[in-house]
């Protein structure tokens, strides 16, 4: 009956132990994790570099930050949102689809449409126009007067 006991005792305790081990495993982020969120971000301090990628030493700390935020359980909102919060939009690779920030969405989608029916309307008038201009395909020779046709004649004489 003892042996049961500390036999069970000890399963226990070793079933505990793996289970915080696998929760830490689980609540330490990955460097994938970590790129991920990180891909989404711009850097602060360099112009149009992505945080994931960018060498500087501030990079590698907010990356390191963004770690340690994953941790700590934050979801990837709240990491985004934190970032925002500190730097502004600018460090978003992907701006909000709200407000003033649609146009951003929005406006390529216009040009694009309205690019495609100024194509066909004027696609569409060449075809008329060539229609139309195979009647009048054959210039007609103007009409010289015969007085105008002599001078010529005459000065041609003079240069040869």
């Amino acid at each position: 009956m003892f042996r049961r006991r500390l036999l069970l005792a000890l399963l226990t305790i070793a079933a505990s132990f793996y289970a915080v081990s696998l929760v830490q495993a689980q609540t330490v982020p990955t460097d994938d994790e970590v790129n991920a969120i990180a891909r989404k971000l711009y850097c602060p301090v360099c112009p149009n570099t992505p945080l994931d990628v960018c060498e500087t030493q501030a990079c590698a700390d907010w990356r390191a930050q963004i770690r340690d935020q994953l941790a700590d359980g934050w979801p990837e909102e709240q990491v985004m949102a934190y970032f925002v919060e500190q730097y502004g939009e600018r460090v978003l690779a992907e701006p909000e689809r709200s407000g003033f920030n649609s146009l951003v969405w929005i406006l390529p989608v216009v040009a694009v449409a309205l690019g495609l029916f100024v194509a066909f309307q004027v696609l569409r008038s060449w075809r008329r126009s060539d229609v139309g201009s195979v009647e009048t395909a054959v210039p007609t020779a103007p009409a010289i007067s015969p007085e105008t046709r002599a001078k010529i004649e005459r000065e041609l004489k003079e240069l040869v």
